[in-house]
């Protein structure tokens, strides 16, 4: 098997795309994940630092972060995959769908870290990657929505069949591609137990309403259901 890290937004794609890895022959010994500059949160979904290293926990995955600003994206993540392929890692699991810039970056980046790419996602149709995330068993719960776009109330929803009823009814994407919403994975194939979290407060930052989340105190009741 090839050892291999993933690019981890904590999200569905991220998610599907590591199970289909793994079908392919990857063994995953690492998470990659970009933060907003001060590390606290995960840039694109704003989920906290240690809901991230919980999920990782829960997957059995070691995780390394780097924070950075919008303009320092591209060397942040370069810091990240050529600390991973110094330590014996020279492939990469990435979820995109069929953005061609972003593949062109995620290529070009990886090619001069000396890492090779693996997209197993690429050029699926967007309802099917929603049909494999929940043939496959993944619990993803919606974290983050853009405002005007999608109803408010659809944070902390675990997205099933109602729920893609109700993005297409609304005209989003299924998948979200285009950023209408982002997800976090609680539980499936990749886990080898559940994540436990608790829903906190909506916040609206930049025009995407964000669900605030934290660890489940033992014995409390989750928003993993």
């Amino acid at each position: 098997m090839t050892a291999a890290f993933c690019s981890w937004s904590g999200g569905k794609d991220s998610a599907l795309a590591l199970h289909e890895a793994i079908g392919l022959g990857v063994r995953p010994e690492l998470l990659v994940t970009m933060m907003i500059e001060d590390g606290s949160r995960s840039r694109s979904h704003g989920l906290r630092r240690s809901v991230l290293e919980a999920q990782a926990e829960a997957m059995g995955l070691a995780i390394r972060f780097e924070a950075a600003s919008w303009d320092g994206y591209e060397r942040g993540f370069t810091n990240l995959i050529e600390g991973a392929r110094k330590e014996g890692l020279g492939t990469g699991v990435f979820g995109d769908i069929d953005i061609e810039a972003h593949r062109e970056w995620v290529e070009q980046v990886c090619g001069l870290a000396g890492v090779s790419a693996r997209l197993p996602l690429w050029q699926l149709d967007r309802a099917e990657v929603m049909e494999r995330v929940l043939e496959a068993g993944f619990a993803a719960m919606i974290v983050a929505v853009r405002d005007g776009v999608l109803p408010v109330e659809l944070l902390g929803r675990v997205i099933d069949e109602d729920v893609l009823g109700e993005l297409a009814a609304a005209g989003a994407d299924l998948a979200g591609e285009n950023g209408e919403y982002h997800s976090i994975v609680v539980d499936g194939p990749v886990f080898e137990r559940p994540l436990d979290l608790t829903p906190g407060e909506r916040v609206l930052r930049d025009g995407v309403w964000f669900l605030d989340l934290d660890i489940a105190p033992a014995g409390s009741e989750s928003a993993t259901i």
